[in-house]
């Protein structure tokens, strides 16, 4: 994967327009790498999220290739249902868990919020798929994995899969959602 993303190419002037490319998030993934001077994502990942937010199993992303393999960071983070449930929670209660503040508020707001200044799109802000009007939002993997989450009603709903089947899942958690009122 290394050589193939040293090969890759702008595509156009930055900031303006949008289109989603796995690709540029493992490029991010290569730039969090050299900036951790050995560490790898995985090891971080732990340090800064997995262990305060008391994850039941360790972090880890798959890798390229067994031997000095290539952390697959435009998809293939591994965890439970449980776990990918704290990290929704994390993000519902703004970086914020067991009173401490771990990521920045600004930036979990930024993160969820529409915004299509500099080429961005409104659906889609810093990893986030932005599902509608209502604020709720979700992190999609490729093979249909989700965490849906949405602030209104206080509701995460986590979604494992092999594929997204003949699914509208975004449909599904909605109607969830809409169908849960607060007592």
């Amino acid at each position: 994967m290394r050589k193939v993303l040293s090969k890759a190419k702008i595509a156009g002037v930055s900031g303006t327009y949008f289109e989603y490319q796995s690709g540029q998030t493992q490029l991010l993934g290569l730039a969090l790498e050299r900036a951790l001077n050995g560490k790898t994502i995985t090891a971080y990942l732990q340090e800064k999220i997995w262990t305060p937010l008391g994850m039941e199993y360790d972090a880890s992303w798959s890798l390229d290739r067994k031997k000095n393999g290539l952390e697959k960071t435009f998809c293939c983070l591994n965890a439970r249902a449980h776990d990918f449930a704290k990290l929704g929670r994390f993000y519902l209660n703004k970086g914020k868990w067991n009173g401490e503040q771990l990521l920045n508020e600004n930036w979990i707001e930024k993160s969820t919020k529409r915004d299509t200044t500099n080429g961005s799109v409104e659906n889609y802000q810093y990893q986030w798929w932005l599902k509608g009007s209502e604020g709720d939002y979700a992190a999609e993997g490729i093979l249909g994995q989700y965490i849906y989450i949405h602030p209104e009603k206080n509701i995460i709903i986590v979604r494992l899969g092999k594929n997204y089947g003949k699914t509208s899942w975004t449909s599904i958690f909605k109607a969830l959602a809409n169908a849960y009122s607060k007592s």
